[in-house]
Order: structure tokens, then sequence, then C-alpha cells
């Protein structure tokens, strides 16, 4: 299959804007897991902004393994609450919004379509089951954050857990089991006393070498 996308060719350099101390305060040094959330709804227009930034940034190949559920009615809240660890099931309850965030297991068969300059990586895929599946957990893993700025960027406060039945999850909501769940974000504008004292960092000379 011919490509039929021209390559970008630079024909100066490039600045890229700096996000002011605002915006990296709110996306990371203020960022902050919230615990309660307040009454305030979060709409269906809010929650589809979210996932129209976060799938934006970049993922190997393009290929955007990441799946996004928004729990919406009460039943499907109530079915979710039970599926979550004890300490995760009242906020989970209480949040406005909540999002159970997967990974499509045949995300490469969407290649031709994200990756089109490279369409017969969809075989190569489709053949080694162990790259499909460090591929999908590694770029769903970076899509995850990426939604968690995107809450963040609108204003919104993110809760995520990693403490629940996954297998029930899946069960329950991906039955046919293409989808399995990764991460459930709870979504709202935070509450009463919604965080928890700040831990602290390591510092750079733990973190950062230099070659």
């Amino acid at each position: 299959m011919t490509s039929t996308l021209a390559p970008i060719t630079a024909t100066s350099t490039t600045t890229l804007p700096v996000l002011d101390e605002a915006g990296r305060a709110l996306l990371f040094t203020d960022a902050r897991t919230a615990n309660t959330f307040a009454d305030t709804p979060v709409t269906d227009e809010e929650l589809s902004a979210i996932w129209d930034l976060a799938k934006w940034p970049p993922t190997s190949a393009n290929f955007q393994p990441l799946r996004v559920l928004y729990i919406r009615t009460p039943e499907a809240r109530e079915r979710l609450v039970g599926h979550m660890n004890d300490g995760n099931k009242e906020k989970t309850a209480a949040a406005p919004a909540v999002a159970v965030l997967a990974v499509d297991t045949r995300f490469h068969e969407h290649i031709p379509t994200v990756f089109p300059i490279r369409p017969e990586m969809q075989d190569v895929l489709e053949a080694d089951e162990t790259m499909r599946t460090g591929s999908a957990a590694l770029n769903s893993s970076l899509q995850a954050g990426y939604f968690i700025l995107a809450v963040r960027a609108l204003g919104l406060a993110a809760g995520p857990m990693l403490g629940y039945d996954a297998a029930a999850i899946d069960a329950d909501f991906f039955p046919d089991g293409r989808w399995r769940t990764s991460l459930v974000v709870n979504i709202g504008h935070p509450g009463e006393n919604p965080w928890f004292p700040r831990l602290p960092r390591l510092d750079n000379e733990h973190t950062v070498t230099w070659a």
C-alpha cells in the first residue's frame, strides 16, 4: 500500500510557547488527587471535552489503545461501586462522574486508520502477542496520564484509583473480553477537605543523573 501522506518539511525554526506559572500549577505543582467532591454536576459536554483533549498527545506509532467508559446512570454506578474496594466505595458513589479507563486488546485492528503509513503493522502485532500486549500496556498508561491532565486542564478534579476488582468490572461492563479495565477515575469539583496532606517528593539527587 502506497502512503498518501507527504513528508513535512521544516522551513524555519519553531519556538514552542511556554505554559505560564498558573498553568503549570494547575497541571503539575498544585495537582492533587481529590477524595471528596462537591454536588456540582459534571455535564456530558464536559466529559466529552476531556476526551477531546486527552486523545491528542502522542502514543507509539499513534496506536491509541485506551478506551473510556463513562458511568452515568444510577444503576451502572451501583454496579461499579460493588466492584470497588471498601475504601473507595463511598467516594465513587459520591463523585458526580466516574470514568473507567480500559485497554482495547484488539487496538491493532485500527492501525490502517490511525497509522496509514504502515498498515502492515496490524499483521505484525496480530502475529506477536507479546509485542501487542506490551505496547498496549505502555501506551494506555501514557494515555491514562494524559486523561488525568485533561480533567485538570478543564477545571475539574480527578480521583484516580486502583482499588477495585478488575476481573469483576470486566465481566460486568466488558463481557466480550475485548476491553480490560486499567484505571477508575472519579471526576468532579473538589468538595469539603478534598486533599490529603501533600506527601514529599524525592530530591533530584535521588532521581536525576547526567551523562
